[in-house]
C-alpha cells in the first residue's frame, strides 16, 4: 500500500515492494509469482482495511437524529488517506488491466454494499429512488473531494460541500 500511494501504480515494481517490506526476492516470488498477483492480494488487503476502519466506526450507530452525520463522517474518512489512495491507483490500473479489474470488483463491492446498507437505515429517506440517489451522490461527492483535495487551497470547502448535501437530503428526509 505505501509504494502504491509514494510511487503510484506505475512506480510499484516488485524490487520497490521487496525492498519496502524487507523480504528477498525468493521470498515475494514464493507467495506472488507476478506482480499482478500481488497487486490483486493489495486489492483485497485495502478493502479490507476500509471495511474494518468503517464497520469499527459505525458499530455503535443508533437511530439518534446525529446518527447520519457520524455514517458520513466514517465514509469520509475510509475514503481519504493512504488506503484509499491506494486504491485510486488501483481503480486507475484496473481500467487496462482485467485481471486487477476481476479481482477489484467484487472486493469493492463487498464495501460499497456495506456502505448501502447502513445508508439505507439511517439515512432517514423513505422514497428508495431519492435514499440511492442521496447515497450515489454523497460516494460521488467524498470520492471526488479526496481526489481532488491536494489542488485545493481551501481544506474547508469539502466541509461546505458535505453541508451542503447534507441540506439537501435533509428535505428528504421523513
Amino acid at each position: 500500500m505505501e509504494c502504491l500511494v509514494v510511487h503510484g501504480y506505475a512506480g510499484t515494481t516488485t524490487q520497490r515492494i521487496q525492498d519496502a517490506a524487507g523480504v528477498s526476492r525468493g521470498a515475494l516470488l514464493h507467495h506472488f509469482g507476478s506482480k499482478s498477483e500481488l497487486l490483486v492480494a493489495a486489492i483485497h488487503h485495502i478493502a479490507a482495511i476500509r471495511l474494518e476502519t468503517f464497520t469499527r466506526e459505525v458499530a455503535d450507530l443508533d437511530d439518534s437524529p446525529e446518527a447520519l452525520r457520524r455514517m458520513v463522517d466514517a465514509i469520509r474518512e475510509i475514503m481519504a488517506g493512504p488506503p484509499f489512495q491506494a486504491a485510486l491507483e488501483l481503480w486507475a490500473a484496473s481500467r487496462t488491466d482485467e485481471q486487477l479489474r476481476e479481482a477489484l470488483l467484487p472486493a469493492e463491492r463487498r464495501l460499497g454494499a456495506a456502505l448501502r446498507e447502513l445508508f439505507a437505515r439511517h439515512a432517514g429517506i423513505a422514497d428508495p429512488a431519492a435514499a440511492s440517489l442521496a447515497f450515489e451522490s454523497l460516494m460521488a461527492l467524498v470520492r471526488g473531494l479526496e481526489l481532488t483535495r491536494n489542488m485545493r487551497a481551501d481544506s474547508a470547502v469539502a466541509d461546505r460541500v458535505i453541508d451542503d448535501w447534507f441540506r439537501r437530503v435533509e428535505a428528504l428526509r421523513a
